[in-house]
């Protein structure tokens, strides 16, 4: 690139703490500035000027107060950095005219003072800087192209340059005038005969970032990417390229992190043009953005693609526009259309081509996540579009947040990338008789309690040596090992005791107990609760989640696809939602467990297997161990009569009263707050169901299950349509 013009402006700051090669890692502020006109055509030079900064802290580092010579008492009645900004401009355009130029370089000894000083504090107070300190020439750079038997630049100081040259040290005290004065010397020189250089590399600073897309084929260097911890939520990519103004990022390249929620994490992944603006972005380290502090890592290019790599031709479309601010739209209702969106963010937020300027996200088989990304063309449209958090579409509340052109292609790959069937071949489907005896009958009876805080490696053995004498109250086959979306142990496991008392014993006893060096919970609950999780739901502080959807069991992941002996091959097919698999068998050390957990050739392991991505599995995979007996494998239909016989001489008890649906709760509702709205009703907590979505969230729904019809149709006709905490809340009878 060539130079801008045939002047140049010598150029040289320092701040209230570290300078020379550190200048700018400390973030503190700047308090001199000194510059100097060259005229590069006539080999000539301007005055020297010298100014102190006033900065908004009044304290200096002992080490500045011994290089510069600067007190305090010195800046007391200094001018601020604007204010010496357009001194700075209004001295240099006088210079030019009467030098008959009409343009300048600046020239500095080290870009750190333009990228990690200038730039930054500018920043931070909201300062407009003139054009002219988005450019300038690096002399060490010039002088090593000038010098090619000279040291690396990254190498060079002022006096190694003189001397390689032949010219003596300058004798000047003051800092900042000896540094200018050396360079003025050094470029006058280099600028004579046998040099004769000419100063052509010009040196950039973006002036904005620019966002776009980034394939997964597309080559990275792993020397430009950095990582950044420790980000505030709501942070967008113009945010982080704020943070480290003065360094060029890619265009594209600030990938926020997403956690298995689907929501910023605090961490993006940023990708700069070079290795060297790399560098200086891991000197920004523990900088400060607002009151937190940011921490800056080195990081891959694996890593960068991992998160804001893509290949969905239905984003690169979206995303085709340039220059374009981007909002993530979050909570939106399943049933939400384009002009039901365009009219909720009004005429004063215009998207870009209307419907055209809408992305929404969808699972595979089409359904609506709630979540969808939209165009602006100006800041302007996009603030107006988030005073709109939080308002309410429809029934819910919508919540905006800034976004990246990386995080529309992270979302979009990860919703996309759920996997909705099992990839292992379909079993043949045979009508069974029976419901398998594994699977417990829900009720309300607390006759189970809940391990919370199992040690990863513990085992159905360690379980029954933790319960100790207790083993001896479980039901048979009542142990439930709770696995994650992985199919790992969770932490997680629920026992079948055989009566209330029992289970409230146990949880009394056995509550934060040691197991391999951790301490467990136990809590009492009941067969529901644990049905409830076993087939697919949550339990959260705010009560019961049902399963997100009626579905029959998926196949489990392949690493559970366990090998089966050639002679329980040919029945495998007569059960298939539950496989006949063959699992370590179980060691026989504890006498009393033998009872209920004799080993056998063959276990049955029924696994609900739900995808991990786009949020956390809201259905845990769990695994019931029961001893089988042989002739319930070798005769299907026959163990299937008699579980039927079972089941017909054990009569299941009829579930009381009547349910009713509320709609239109608060998203933050607990069970509390639901049996204070019904009080008079005589509810109990267990007859409180409170919905969630698919992403684990409250959905605004609830059942509560009422002692009578009577009580019911009281309930719906006197609190149907109240106000409960703000929020006006509906009551329907369930079919």
């Amino acid at each position: 690139m060539a130079s801008h013009s045939d002047t140049l402006v010598v150029f040289f700051g320092a701040t209230a703490g570290a300078n020379g090669g550190k200048l700018g890692s400390d973030e503190r502020e700047i308090i001199l500035l000194v510059w100097q006109i060259v005229d590069l055509r006539e080999k000539k030079v301007g005055k020297l000027n010298r100014c102190l900064v006033k900065p908004d802290t009044l304290e200096l580092a002992d080490q500045c107060k011994e290089e510069t010579g600067i007190s305090l008492d010195d800046l007391v009645n200094a001018e601020p950095l604007d204010n010496v900004l357009q001194q700075f401009q209004q001295s240099v355009t006088s210079e030019l005219k009467c030098l008959d130029r009409s343009s300048y370089t600046l020239c500095v000894n080290s870009p750190l003072v333009i990228r990690q000083a200038l730039h930054p504090e500018a920043s931070k107070k909201n300062l407009i800087l003139p054009e002219c300190f988005f450019s300038f020439v690096d002399l060490r750079k010039e002088f090593e192209k000038c010098c090619p038997n000279a040291d690396p630049a990254n190498n060079l100081e002022l006096p190694s340059m003189l001397e390689h040259v032949g010219l003596a040290a300058v004798s000047e005290q003051l800092m900042g005038v000896r540094e200018v004065r050396s360079m003025v010397e050094l470029i006058l020189h280099i600028l004579a005969e046998p040099y004769n250089h000419n100063f052509s590399c010009v040196e950039t600073v973006k002036y904005k970032f620019d966002s776009g897309t980034c394939s997964k084929t597309e080559p990275v260097d792993n020397e430009t990417i950095i990582r950044a911890r420790g980000l505030p939520w709501q942070s967008s990519d113009q945010d982080i390229a704020r943070f480290f103004k003065g360094l060029n990022i890619a265009k594209g390249g600030v990938a926020l992190c997403l956690n298995a929620q689907g929501r910023r994490n605090g961490e993006a992944l940023v990708r700069f043009i070079n290795s060297e603006h790399r560098d200086l972005a891991l000197e920004r380290h523990k900088h400060h953005m607002g009151s937190r502090y940011i921490e800056v890592y080195k990081a891959t290019g694996e890593e960068f693609l991992k998160i804001a790599g893509g290949t969905s031709n239905e984003v690169t479309q979206f995303l085709s526009k340039e220059n374009q601010v981007i909002i993530r739209m979050r909570g939106l209702p399943f049933t939400a259309t384009p002009q039901e969106v365009l009219d909720f963010l009004g005429p004063e937020s215009p998207v870009t081509d209307g419907a055209e300027g809408l992305l929404f996200v969808k699972y595979p088989d089409g359904r609506p996540t709630g979540d969808a990304f939209v165009l602006f063309s100006c800041d302007e449209y996009a603030q107006n579009a988030m005073k709109k958090h939080r308002q309410i579409l429809g029934k819910r509340y919508i919540e905006l947040f800034r976004s990246t052109a990386a995080e529309v292609q992270q979302v979009l790959t990860r919703y996309l990338s759920t996997p909705l069937i099992s990839t292992l071949p379909a079993a043949p489907i045979v009508p069974v008789l029976a419901t398998p005896p594994f699977l417990p009958t829900a009720s309300g009876t607390r006759d189970c309690v809940r391990l919370r805080g199992l040690p990863y490696t513990a085992g159905i053995e360690d379980i029954l040596e933790f319960m100790g004498e207790h083993t001896t109250d479980i039901k048979p086959h009542g142990v439930h090992m709770v696995l994650n979306q992985q199919g790992r142990p969770s932490g997680d496991a629920f026992i079948q005791m055989k009566s209330p008392d029992k289970a409230f014993m146990v949880s009394q006893k056995c509550h934060k107990k040691t197991m391999k060096d951790r301490y467990v919970e136990v809590f009492q609950c009941s067969t529901e609760e644990m049905s409830i999780v076993l087939m697919g739901g949550t339990l959260n502080r705010s009560g019961l989640s049902p399963p997100p959807c009626k579905l029959p069991c998926l196949s489990p992941p392949a690493a559970y696809a366990f090998p089966t002996p050639p002679a329980i091959l040919s029945e495998a097919g007569l059960y298939q939602p539950p496989l006949l698999a063959a699992p370590r068998p179980l060691q026989a050390t504890h006498s009393p467990a033998l009872a209920y957990y004799q080993p056998q050739p063959h276990l049955y392991m029924n696994m609900n297997y739900t995808a991990y991505y786009p949020s956390p599995p809201v259905s845990p995979s769990t695994m019931s161990y029961f001893a089988t007996s042989p002739s319930v494998v070798a005769q299907p239909h026959h163990a299937a009569a008699a579980a039927a016989a079972a089941a017909s001489s054990s009569p299941v008890m009829p579930q009381p009263g009547a349910l009713v649906r509320m709609q239109g709760l608060p998203y933050n509702t607990g069970v509390k707050d639901i049996l204070s709205f019904f009080q008079g009703y005589q509810l109990q907590p267990d007859a409180v169901l409170i919905l969630c979505n698919f992403n684990g969230q409250c959905s605004g729904e609830a059942l509560v299950t009422f002692p009578s019809e009577e009580a019911a149709c009281r309930a719906v006709a006197e609190r149907s349509s109240h106000v409960f905490y703000g929020q006006q809340v509906h009551l329907a009878f369930c079919n």
